[in-house]
């Protein structure tokens, strides 16, 4: 008898787990657990009823599961067989923002219930299948930033009740396929950040349901369609891409959001201006007169942005009407005249760009735009003393800009930075600094005396202003117990040497005849006479307030020499065995005619006595390491050539814009740039040049952001202990190969693999994030590449703003580069063709 029940008891629940397995609940379970995903539990240990799971949607009866919603579960892999593809009534899949790669083959027999599905930002890869025909009930599709190649199948006609989709951020090729007009159903399609070419469709105006279409940051070229046929478009986004000719007569009356940037429209343009909420026009090639003065009309409007084209020049519009005018930038559009008082009645205001026009006049009394954060009103002819309610303002706003203009603005608490990085602006050689010398103050560990007034007057005057201002800015700088004006060596042309170079370790000193005696030369004008007296004018005689770095090679200094030149002057101090005059002087010749532009131009030298002077053109954005790691640009670090040394404090301290440190395209043009650097010192220079000590830190960023290498070729002028220092390399850069060996090519190749490293990681090659793996960022990323798990690695800061595959892709060009043997690293000639493959679409 009791072994009857037993028997009985052990069919019963063998006939229990056999209905079980047969259920969308074991089928749900089967897919977490071989997924990698948890399983929720009861208190005692058993799984709950599946349609009480967090994500799970049952029917009525709770047999079936119509709904499965898991993003970010930690789900790895491709879908395994007789799982999710057994549920027969699912209706809504989201398995979006896991590591999914592929799929299983009966994945596809959803397709005769599934309305949604997303499985955006997985792994999947290789071409869009053909099966996706079998989703013929289909509503909505996201396969956004993915890594899905090949061109766009034409089975997506047989879609034909989709109204969303969104393949947004892949790698898609080719050109948009007319099949895709038999989607009678679309509302919103997003093909944004792919490679695809060619031209519009041109029956794209017969998807007269279509209320949203971005295909922004591809290669489309041709005309735009006539998108006036399309009665429900409200949202376009076309930008950054190759599309021409005239931009008017082509849109409808619902136009609310209109993003054609970064083309290559020409002519004239007009609008129905009623509807549109959002308006983005700027790098364009657009002409003639824009009537800003139909603004009026356009009471909707939050977002109007015209910059960077060619209009002709108008008069500031009247806005006073625009009351939800959020963001306004009509940077280098042409107007002229004064600043209309309508912008400071605009209360929701929170950015204002007029920056690079011809505007006069007074800057307007913005008190009444309590939201304004950014203002910039650079590069003008604005005159006067800056409005006392928006100098109360400054400090509270997080960017803003009036250098080059005729301003002035005295306030006792403004950090000396914010001055220089807000009035100065120095985007060019006859960048002007004049300030009252009695009244500048100074870093406390200079030991220099402060005043609290200071009176800046920032005017873009040329030649002449330059100079006077650097004799301003040598005497703000003056020592304690020196006169409060230092002696001119061009008042006295007696004035000998030695001369000393101060910095912040030691002092090196220059057995130097008479100043006026000694030649400097700088290769743009070989016809002037500049002299060793002229350098010691434009350091303030080598004072520690103008020096910005001591590197390995000694210390530098800013300057500004007659004519406006906007110099950097490195002092090759430090160095055991010289070479003679003739011989130094033939060498920086050579190096002063290699020109390219992503090095940092030699622009002339001195050979001082003893001392070898390099002469470099000023880089106005700093370096690539305080960019990435250390610093915002405005503050002052070792090697950076952009900042002064004599900054009071970090408060005033202006950041890069975001799209300076957290775009990819950005990263990416810094990568290409150093690239193509090295294959010219490399492959396009005799005898070859070895940079020998490539990082971070020696690659700096000019005026328009763009890089450029520095410090090439200095090694074989100063020999001696600090050249066999340099071969060494810099720690976290150096490949196995130097510890023993001399600076080789494949040295620098892999010193840019670091760096490349860096601009995709946003990481610093030494740290103890890395914990006692070993090779610090290099170990850490080849190992996670290696795995096939790159993405990990890629800065959190990026990865909306590009295709994921491509960074990912970058990481394996690292990989490359920093192999341990030098055989297997390939040369920069082709390593800027693997980053071009990967290149996002040009700037028009």
């Amino acid at each position: 008898m009791e072994f009857g029940l037993v028997f009985l008891l052990a069919l019963l629940l063998s006939s229990s787990a056999a209905q079980e397995a047969n259920t969308d609940g074991f089928f749900v379970k089967d897919f977490l657990l071989r997924m990698g995903g948890e399983v929720p539990t009861a208190s005692g240990g058993a799984s709950p009823f599946v349609c009480s799971w967090r994500g799970v949607s049952c029917d009525g009866r709770g047999e079936r599961v119509l709904r499965l919603s898991a993003p970010g579960f930690g789900l790895a892999g491709e879908i395994p067989e007789n799982t999710i593809g057994k549920l027969a009534m699912l209706e809504h899949l989201d398995l979006s923002m896991n590591n999914i790669t592929g799929f299983s083959s009966d994945f596809w027999g959803l397709g005769g219930s599934l309305k949604t599905l997303n499985l955006s930002r997985n792994q999947i890869s290789g071409s869009l299948p053909n099966n996706i025909v079998n989703f013929g009930r289909l509503e909505a599709l996201d396969l956004s930033e993915n890594q899905i190649s090949g061109e766009l199948p034409a089975t997506l006609s047989s879609l034909s009740a989709v109204k969303i989709l969104s393949l947004r951020g892949n790698q898609l090729e080719g050109e948009i396929p007319g099949s895709i007009l038999g989607c009678n159903a679309l509302s919103a399609v997003d093909l944004s950040s792919n490679r695809l070419s060619g031209r519009l469709p041109a029956g794209l105006p017969s998807l007269r349901n279509l209320t949203a279409l971005n295909l922004s940051m591809n290669r489309i070229s041709g005309r735009l369609a006539n998108f006036s046929a399309m009665p429900a478009l409200s949202f376009l986004n076309l930008s950054g891409n190759l599309l021409q000719g005239p931009v008017h007569g082509v849109f409808g009356g619902s136009l609310r959001s209109l993003d054609l940037s970064r083309n290559q429209f020409q002519g004239r343009v007009s609008f129905n201006w009623s509807t549109l909420e959002f308006l983005d026009l700027s790098e364009n090639r657009l002409s003639g007169e824009f009537d800003l003065h139909r603004l009026g009309e356009a009471r909707s409007l939050s977002h109007l942005n015209l910059a960077a084209n060619r209009f002709s020049r108008e008069s500031f519009p009247e806005l006073r009407n625009l009351p939800k005018l959020r963001y306004l930038n009509l940077s280098a559009v042409g107007l002229e005249g004064s600043v209309g008082a309508g912008v400071a009645r605009l209360p929701g205001l929170t950015v204002l760009d007029l920056s690079r026009n011809h505007l006069s006049g007074r800057v307007p009394d913005l008190r009444s735009a309590a939201d304004l954060t950014v203002v910039d009103l650079s590069m003008n002819n604005l005159t006067g003393e800056l409005p006392s309610a928006l100098l109360l303002r400054l400090p509270s706003l997080q960017s803003f800009n009036f250098s080059f203009n005729n301003l002035t603005l005295c306030d006792a608490q403004f950090p000396l930075q914010r001055y220089k990085s807000s009035f100065l602006g120095c985007s060019h050689d006859g960048c002007p600094f004049a300030a009252d010398p009695k009244s500048v103050p100074r870093k406390p560990r200079r030991r220099l005396g402060l005043k609290l007034m200071v009176a800046v007057a920032v005017a873009v005057a040329g030649a002449a202003a330059a100079t006077a201002a650097l004799a301003l800015l040598c005497l703000a700088m003056g020592r304690r117990n020196r006169p409060p004006k230092p002696v001119s060596v061009k008042e006295d042309s007696a004035v000998s040497g030695p001369f000393s170079f101060q910095t912040d370790s030691t002092t090196w000193v220059a057995d130097v005849g008479p100043a006026v005696s000694v030649p400097l030369v700088i290769f743009e004008k070989p016809l002037l006479n500049f002299t060793f007296a002229d350098l010691l004018a434009a350091t303030c005689n080598f004072d520690r307030g103008t020096l910005l770095a001591e590197g390995r090679f000694g210390p530098v200094y800013r300057g500004f020499l007659p004519g406006g030149l906007h110099v950097a002057v490195k002092v090759l101090a430090r160095t055991a065995t010289r070479s003679d005059d003739g011989a130094a002087a033939r060498e920086l010749d050579r190096l002063g005619r290699i020109r390219h532009p992503n090095l940092v131009p030699l622009a002339g030298y001195c050979i001082a006595g003893d001392q070898r002077i390099a002469i470099y053109d000023y880089m106005d954005n700093g370096n690539l390491q305080n960019l990435l790691h250390d610093l915002p640009l405005g503050l002052p670090a070792t090697e950076d050539w952009s900042n002064d040394t004599w900054d009071e404090d970090k408060d005033g301290a202006q950041s890069i814009t975001s799209e300076g440190q957290t775009t990819w395209r950005f990263r990416h043009r810094i990568a290409l740039g150093v690239a193509r650097a090295l294959a010219f010192l490399h492959h396009g220079c005799i005898p070859q040049i070895v940079h020998m000590d490539v990082k971070a830190s020696s690659v700096y960023l000019d005026a328009g952001f763009e890089p450029r290498l520095a410090d090439f070729g200095l090694a074989r002028l100063v020999g001696g202990e600090v050249e066999a220092e340099i071969a060494r390399g810099s720690p976290g850069y150096a490949p196995p190969e130097r510890a023993g060996g001399a600076a080789t090519a494949k040295s620098d190749v892999y010193g840019f693999g670091v760096v490349l490293f860096e601009l995709v990681t946003g990481k610093k090659p030494l740290g103890d994030e890395y914990g006692d793996g070993p090779g610090g960022l290099v170990g850490w990323v080849r190992g996670l590449v290696k795995a096939n798990q790159g993405a990990v690695a890629v800065d959190p800061k990026l990865r909306e703003t590009g295709p994921a595959a491509h960074m990912e892709e970058a990481l394996r060009i690292g990989y490359l580069c920093t192999a341990d043997s030098p055989a297997k690293r390939p040369s920069m000639q082709q390593i800027v063709g693997l980053l071009k493959d990967i290149e996002p679409v040009p700037d028009p």
